[in-house]
């Protein structure tokens, strides 16, 4: 697909002299057709032989992941997918913090538990309940993640509980249960209780299941720091087991800690930082935001308002979420910002855990955002193939890992559970085939090291198992084809199972009350109840595409290959031989005016082979929305003198070059910072001139801020991938950074690094360098008679000689389709006579007059050059 989409530039010249239309026209059209049926096949429904072919594909995936755990890593923690073996604590390379999730207690079989009950392997459960009863030893002497054993291996046992003891009780299997998971849960949640022993009664994040936090043994108690998601990701977990064993004191630990970070968060604007001491509540790390560090504390608070009962839980989640969607939410975009100034963004990157956050939405209600960032998440998968570990606002990469992570394909599932939108199933089925397709390998499935380069890291983390076949089973999955009611549970941060029948069935202590603190907030639809299925999630797919269109070319991949000119060009071209693109294909076609061809041709080119296109232009208006206009920057002054033009994409926001009859004039200069991510170094020498700055690192539109205040008149910026250019990738709009952009002023357009290139050679070498921006189809020296028509375009192949019965009235183009072989009755080949014509520039249909211009080789960039 990628060579598919290159331009003629890199190709070598099949005919001197010859336009390269034909081969253009026919790229164009298999790249148009081939985006085409992605864009109906993501929004066509999905039957129900398609879903059983899917969810049979994705069993077969989870049977060769969780088989070869099984059979080259059990009972080790996790499974080595490369090495093909277990990875033990101790005999493999310290990995630094990712090793604390690892215990010694068959991490990826307990997180697996509830995972084999939800798609329907219920031998295969029974089996490994009764070997995580007989195997599995929770008091080894290794210091462990508070938060991921909670999560991971509380979580699962849990789960693998209540499944357990749902199927003892309908009397089918597990007839000899008697609530050894259980028993194994209390235990270990007595083993990290030893964590809360803090002033604060934030936890710990380390403990030694054998020794705890203090004793001299433990190897741990020293630590002084925790992250938000750390401490306020325990309620679940811990209430639940409170609830199922009869001991308040886990639930009334968990409820604690979640006081404290309430109690902590910044008053002004609600929001929670990212790092906190766990003796005196002061703050470490104050940068806010949804992802990475903070994530699960606020998917808790919903979720344990939806486990328990609590309206404190609901109260509180509703006073931050009102925050998150002032400050951090910039839809389709989720930052980071300050939490005591949050007007400030913190980083110009987001992290992939932030894909949990419009599958949150949607249990709050809040539809349009979720489907505005997922929709933007979905558009970098299809840029990477897979979310990056982190990128950019500009959606480059910023960390290039993938470790199989499944919140994406969690909020998938809930978006599509909440609108019915087969485009969710779509989206679903691209994870499926992308995991078949560049993380599978012989032993199992390998996180990708690089989503860049597509290499391979020797892990396959429990929660793949745990999480990803879960979400994506129950995608394809009806409710009648499930074991159990999804709906009679809620699902953990690690996916696990839990009975919201919790907060009736088994109370609380009395003791165990969270402090409710006054939230003097005003009250909305959320604010008291579950979400209306009916007013919320209206289950109507044009709801979600109506919000979801307005994100289509957000990364801006497929925009320039489907304007309106080309999705109307008719196939099938009448062949009565071959099929029409094979024939292309084989013949290497050329098109070129047949004028120009007979100006060298007496004969009339009569030959077997040579076959006349009649074009029939019908000009229609084309919907402006649909089409980026060209943009040039055009170097002025001595030598250049208008003579190098380099394409440009223009903004959806700043000045309207198009309606600058004369474009906007100024000097170029080089900003300081060259990212112009920060105020302007050297505003004095900006101040007056157009600007010249490095995409990357911040929005364009914070850009285009600094510049401005800086004095700038105009800005250019240049992109920093290396190598890329007009010639090969398709030209985009630059886009704001989700709040109003009225403010900017600023003419701006963005060149490619190539483009790019020679504008700063030009600087260098000339001290300075005048430029002009504005409209290619205005550029200087232009003629205005090449103004490009939009137009709707019919191709009908006919034999040389055939009559021209049907013709349509009016103007017409004829244009020649020839065999590269064939030769003249001059004794000429094609080649040789195509040498002897004379070629204008590009877009003349009308014979050359003396003197014009010829066409550039289409292997050369822009001209250098005076």
């Amino acid at each position: 697909m990628g060579e598919g989409m290159r331009r003629l530039g890199g190709k070598p010249r099949r005919k001197l002299g010859f336009f390269f239309a034909a081969e253009m026209l026919t790229k164009t059209l298999l790249i148009a057709g081939l985006l085409s049926w992605v864009d109906c096949l993501e929004n066509q429904s999905m039957s129900p032989e398609e879903k059983t072919n899917i969810r049979n594909q994705i069993l077969e995936m989870f049977d060769h992941a969780y088989g070869s755990y099984m059979k080259y890593a059990y009972p080790a923690d996790e499974l080595m997918p490369l090495s093909c073996k277990g990875r033990v604590r101790g005999e493999e390379p310290n990995r630094g913090d990712i090793d604390d999730s690892l215990g010694k207690f068959s991490l990826t079989l307990i997180d697996t538990l509830d995972t084999l009950v939800v798609l329907n392997k219920l031998d295969e459960f029974e089996d490994a309940v009764k070997k995580a009863v007989s195997d599995v030893r929770l008091d080894n002497d290794v210091v462990v993640s508070v938060f991921e054993t909670n999560i991971r291996v509380l979580g699962g046992l849990l789960g693998g509980h209540v499944m357990a003891d749902l199927l003892r009780q309908r009397g089918e299997r597990m007839q000899w249960y008697r609530g050894e998971l259980l028993q194994m849960a209390v235990e270990l949640g007595h083993r990290l209780l030893p964590a809360f022993n803090t002033t604060s009664g934030l936890p710990y994040p380390k403990v030694n299941l054998r020794y705890g936090t203090l004793n001299p043994l433990s190897r741990t108690g020293t630590e002084s720091d925790t992250c938000t998601a750390c401490a306020g990701t325990m309620i679940l977990e811990f209430a639940a087991l409170s609830r199922l064993s009869g001991e308040s004191v886990f639930e009334e630990h968990a409820r604690k800690a979640l006081d404290v970070l309430w109690d902590r968060r910044q008053r002004g604007s609600d929001l929670v930082g990212t790092v906190i001491n766990i003796h005196n509540g002061e703050w470490v790390r104050k940068d806010s935001g949804v992802g990475a560090g903070i994530d699960s504390y606020y998917e808790y608070l919903m979720k344990a308002y939806i486990l328990l009962g609590d309206d404190t839980f609901l109260q509180r989640f509703n006073v931050h979420y009102t925050a998150i969607m002032k400050y951090i939410s910039q839809p389709p975009l989720l930052l980071n910002v300050h939490m005591h100034n949050p007007t400030v963004s913190v980083r110009s990157w987001m992290d992939s855990l932030l894909a949990f956050f419009p599958g949150l939405q949607v249990l709050t209600g809040d539809l349009k955002p979720a489907i505005e960032t997922h929709e933007m998440l979905y558009q970098v998968t299809k840029q990477h193939k897979f979310l990056p570990e982190a990128f950019t606002t500009e959606f480059r990469v910023h960390w290039g890992q993938h470790l199989l992570r499944p919140e994406f394909a969690e909020s998938t599932y809930y978006l599509y559970k909440a609108t019915g939108d087969p485009y969710y199933l779509r989206v679903g089925q691209s994870i499926v085939e992308k995991l078949n397709a560049f993380a599978r390998v012989p032993c199992g499935f390998a996180a990708v090291q690089d989503v860049r380069t597509g290499t391979h890291e020797d892990r396959m983390d429990s929660f793949f198992l745990a999480e990803m076949f879960k979400y994506l089973y129950l995608l394809f999955s009806d409710k009648s084809q499930l074991p159990i009611d999804i709906d009679d549970y809620i699902f953990t941060t690690e996916a696990h199972l839990l009975p919201v029948s919790l907060s009736t069935t088994q109370a609380a202590a009395q003791t165990n009350v969270t402090e409710d603190a006054a939230v003097a907030h005003d009250e909305d639809l959320f604010t008291h109840s579950c979400p209306s299925t009916e007013t919320l999630f209206p289950n109507n797919p044009s709801f979600a595409k109506s919000i979801r269109d307005g994100y289509k070319y957000l990364t801006g991949v497929g925009r320039a290959f489907t304007p309106l000119p080309i999705r109307e060009i008719e196939l099938p071209l009448h062949d009565n031989v071959m099929e029409p693109v094979e024939f292309l294909k084989s013949m290497g076609i050329s098109l070129t005016p047949l004028n120009d061809i007979t100006r060298g041709d007496s004969g009339g080119l009569k030959h077997k082979g040579v076959f006349r296109v009649k074009l029939v232009a019908e000009v229609s208006q084309t919907a402006e929305e649909e089409l980026v206009v060209p943009h040039v920057v055009q170097l002025i002054s001595p030598p250049f003198l208008g003579r190098t033009a380099l394409t440009a994409g223009p903004a959806k926001f700043g000045m309207d070059l198009t309606k600058q009859e004369h474009g906007v004039k100024g000097t170029i200069v080089k900003a300081d910072p060259y990212t112009a991510c920060g105020p302007i170094e050297n505003a004095a020498e900006i101040k007056g001139r157009i600007a010249v700055a490095l995409r990357g690192e911040c929005m364009f539109a914070a850009k285009a801020r600094w510049l401005q205040q800086a004095g700038a008149s105009g800005a250019i910026f240049i992109d920093n991938r290396e190598d890329s250019n007009s010639e090969e990738t398709p030209l985009f709009q630059m886009i704001g950074d989700g709040d109003s952009t009225e403010d900017i002023a600023l003419p701006l357009v963005f060149l490619f690094s190539r483009e790019g290139a020679v504008l700063t050679a030009a600087l260098e070498q000339h001290r300075n360098v005048d430029v002009l921006l504005l409209p290619k189809e205005r550029q200087l020296g232009q003629d205005k008679s090449e103004k490009p028509v939009s137009m709707n375009i019919k191709l009908r192949l006919r034999e040389e000689g055939e009559p021209e019965e049907g013709a349509a009235r009016g103007p017409s183009l004829e244009l020649v389709l020839e065999n590269d072989e064939e030769e003249g009755e001059d004794g000429l080949g094609r080649e040789q006579q195509a040498q002897q014509q004379p070629v204008c520039a590009e877009g003349r249909t009308e014979p050359c007059p003396e003197g014009s211009p010829q066409s550039p080789n289409p292997k050369t960039g822009p001209a250098t050059n005076p």
